[in-house]
């Protein structure tokens, strides 16, 4: 049997939160987290507390904390901030990113996009969030910063109904491309409206996934 990596237990179990390896609303606890991913209780209650923090665990009682609820209500609060950070944030930065990274980013996910597995699919949505915070990163507010972090691990865990619905990701490789033009061009205004557009198609396109599949009638969003 491997033993199993937990050189970044944040990571691990936020990896299986997106997946729903731990669903929406499954109780979590200590001995849970330290036993399925073989981390420390320690760890495991650092970790408890820090995703409580974050929205991703929710406490319904002393004895009871439960994966975070993923409905439609998340989803467009999620894409509504986004809407509100992502565009000026990206525009603010501009020409400061670094256009040597994004670009290999890009490639990454140019190589990932047909993804034929679960694992492969992940990897691209984490270099997805890669990206985008790369794109965000040299506007120099940590606390922004922070946040547009936890909206993206949120919207990992969105982008997931859509690709195991449609065995696709929610947006193109040459969409991608033409954001990193338009933000290489530092033209503030165009950055802001071409974010806004692919934010919104983006949004459009999943609630649509949603609406069309009969197994999301219900309060969590379970694939």
């Amino acid at each position: 049997m491997t033993t199993p990596d937990t050189s970044d237990p944040y990571g691990i179990v936020m990896d299986a939160i997106v997946t729903q390896k731990l669903p929406p609303s499954h109780k979590v606890s200590e001995n849970i987290l330290s036993d399925t991913f073989g981390i420390s209780r320690a760890i495991a209650r650092n970790l408890m507390e820090r995703l409580v923090a974050q929205h991703f665990l929710v406490t319904l009682s002393p004895r009871v904390t439960q994966v975070a609820p993923l409905t439609l209500l998340e989803i467009r609060q999620n894409f509504m901030l986004r809407r509100m950070l992502l565009p000026e944030v990206i525009s603010i930065a501009g020409a400061k990113v670094g256009f040597d990274k994004i670009t290999e980013l890009n490639n990454k996910i140019e190589k990932l996009i047909h993804f034929k597995d679960d694992d492969t699919a992940l990897e691209l949505l984490k270099t997805n969030k890669e990206l985008n915070l790369t794109l965000c990163e040299p506007v120099g507010y940590p606390l922004m910063i922070d946040w547009i972090r936890q909206l993206e691990d949120t919207a990992m865990r969105i982008y997931w109904l859509y690709v195991k619905t449609k065995q696709s990701f929610p947006y193109s490789s040459d969409q991608q491309t033409l954001i990193i033009d338009v933000v290489k061009s530092d033209d503030s205004k165009r950055i802001q409206s071409c974010i806004t557009d692919m934010i919104v198609q983006t949004e459009e396109r999943i609630l649509n996934a949603i609406f069309q599949n009969k197994q999301f009638y219900t309060q969590d969003l379970i694939v």
